[in-house]
């Protein structure tokens, strides 16, 4: 275990579980569709995620990016959503979108880019996390597609990370406070 990790709170082997659930679950759902499924990953916290999900997922799909945050340089959201790269698509009246996010806190990103992608003509637009802090909502936010909920506590690894350290990590674990906190 990273010597900056205060313990493990989701596995590897939680995770590929996790992985596999969702991956069934969009196959179930979008099955049979007529239109163009899209992953649009949310750059960079969902790259891992995102690259294992679609490796598990059997009906066809595409992949997209967006840059998005509602983060300064801190570990607490400015309630300020920026879009630094933005989704152009020609044929988005003919996309289903599925967000892929790492993590959803506030819900003030998530809820502002669902409403900000269907006036922009995508044909739909769901989200997939693979964690979720409900006990942080700013906003009225429920995602589609659920890894699983966790405690309000930072955390780091599995894509996520603190001032850009730590996303390698196989599994997603509290980042020690003294780390952040600068004591």
């Amino acid at each position: 275990m990273n010597p900056s990790v205060e313990k493990i709170l989701v596995s590897e082997e939680e995770i590929d579980r996790i992985t596999t659930r969702i991956a069934a679950e969009i196959d179930r759902d979008y099955k049979g569709n007529d239109g163009r499924l899209i992953l649009l990953c949310i750059l960079k916290g969902s790259i891992v995620f995102m690259g294992d999900l679609m490796k598990k997922i059997t009906i066809p799909v595409e992949i997209d990016c967006m840059k998005v945050s509602s983060y300064g340089s801190g570990t607490q959201t400015t309630g300020n959503v920026h879009i630094h790269l933005d989704l152009i698509r020609p044929d988005l009246p003919d996309c289903d979108l599925l967000i892929i996010e790492d993590i959803i806190d506030s819900g003030v990103t998530l809820s502002y880019l669902t409403k900000y992608l269907k006036n922009k003509g995508a044909k739909s637009v769901r989200t997939c996390t693979l964690l979720d802090k409900p006990s942080r909502r700013k906003v009225d936010f429920k995602p589609d597609y659920c890894g699983c909920e966790i405690p309000d506590e930072f955390v780091i690894g599995y894509g996520l990370d603190y001032d850009e350290r730590f996303r390698a990590l196989p599994y997603v674990g509290v980042l020690k406070p003294e780390v952040y906190s600068g004591e």
